[in-house]
């Protein structure tokens, strides 16, 4: 798949003379991006001090005598996200969130960036059901990661090497960071990036395939689905 000045280009089609292109705007203003930083942002800045909101929001499996997802709280797959613990912590997410958003969020158009944000988070979520599932979560790394691992794909679809992209070297030093340094989520990273990696290669397949990228949507969204019921199901029958 060749990227375009706006979308994709496939390549049948242009070895063919054809073109088949997932137009954008010409002007593209990251809307989405800028709503989900400032979600963050206000939540973030509402429970600072509120350790109350941690306790009721956060990730957790809820198995092991605390309320969790386990207890029927499932809305904590999706809230948990939303919570940050420092000022670091937020500023690093947000960051990360201002430069690849735009490119996502201009690429896949922004229904299909929404889906890849919360199906990204949902994986997230998974992960830390099965590796920290007693460990009061936070963050949207997951979400993130997510975003990592569309980009990845999206390049390697393209032809390029995201070791000369740079890319290959900032996701790296994400992992080294995610395993050297202690009380990160390394469920919560891993989940988000393999997800958001899927998800990336559900688009760039429907690209690839022709189809209505309303398709590629709805299967995103079924991939979201399953991950909330393997969640649901992993809290109640842990490892």
């Amino acid at each position: 798949m060749h990227q375009a000045s706006v979308g994709f280009h496939c390549p049948e089609c242009v070895k063919s003379g054809k073109q088949q292109i997932v137009r954008g705007p010409v002007t593209f203003d990251p809307i989405v991006t800028k709503v989900l930083i400032a979600i963050n942002v206000v939540i973030y800045l509402w429970s600072t001090n509120r350790p109350q909101v941690v306790e009721d929001y956060a990730l957790r499996g809820g198995f092991d005598g605390v309320i969790g997802v386990a207890n029927g709280e499932y809305e904590r797959l999706i809230s948990s996200g939303f919570l940050h613990g420092s000022l670091f912590h937020i500023g690093f997410n947000m960051y990360a969130l201002w430069i690849l958003g735009p490119q996502l969020e201009r690429l896949f158009e922004r229904p299909r960036f929404i889906a890849l944000y919360f199906v990204s988070m949902l994986g997230g979520s998974t992960g830390v059901m099965i590796l920290d599932p007693n460990v009061e979560t936070v963050g949207a790394s997951g979400a993130i990661f997510g975003l990592f691992g569309a980009i990845a794909v999206v390049q390697r679809s393209n032809g390029a090497k995201i070791w000369s992209s740079g890319l290959g070297p900032v996701l790296g030093l994400n992992l080294l960071i995610t395993f050297a340094v202690p009380n990160i989520s390394v469920g919560g990273h891993l989940g988000g990036l393999v997800t958001g990696a899927a998800v990336g290669a559900i688009y760039v397949a429907a690209v690839r395939a022709r189809q209505n990228m309303w398709v590629a949507l709805a299967a995103a969204t079924a991939l979201g689905a399953a991950l909330v019921f393997a969640s649901i199901q992993i809290s109640l029958n842990p490892f």
